[in-house]
């Protein structure tokens, strides 16, 4: 790919704005469509443009696959802990209105930290799978 200029640049200009996408789909997921799921989804895509236009072992090198499995998993510990607080301040698990003063402004919180998890996951999800299909080698018959 080192003779490919074009594709190059323009992967290095789109990559940041893909990036701004998902966090907007994260975070604009409470008004409109969009959450965790999707959020996830397009940022693993920027990641493996990245990988696709720089290469597997640079893109390797800049996200360890040990970080992408720890990614995977804090996801569901975000998830998993968010339930496991509201039912330590005394509500049921996931139960939302018990993180803030007023049920309302808990609901907001909670929605946004069980996305923020679920956006962890699916992006370490979707990598290690990239990582798991492009790091194999032709079998020689």
């Amino acid at each position: 790919m080192d003779d490919r200029v074009i594709l190059r640049v323009g992967a290095k200009i789109l990559i940041p704005f893909i990036l701004l996408f998902a966090l907007y789909v994260q975070f604009h997921g409470d008004f409109g469509p969009g959450g965790g799921f999707q959020a996830g989804v397009i940022f693993a895509a920027g990641f493996i443009l990245y990988a696709l236009v720089y290469g597997l072992g640079t893109a390797k090198r800049a996200l360890p696959p040990t970080a992408v499995y720890v990614c995977a998993a804090a996801g569901v510990l975000i998830y998993a802990g968010v339930g496991y607080l509201t039912m330590a301040l005394g509500g049921e698990f996931l139960a939302y209105n018990v993180l803030r003063h007023d049920p309302e402004h808990g609901q907001e919180l909670g929605i946004l930290l069980v996305e923020l998890g679920v956006l962890v996951t699916v992006f370490g999800s979707m990598v290690a799978i990239f990582y798991a299909f492009a790091g194999r080698r032709k079998v020689q018959t």
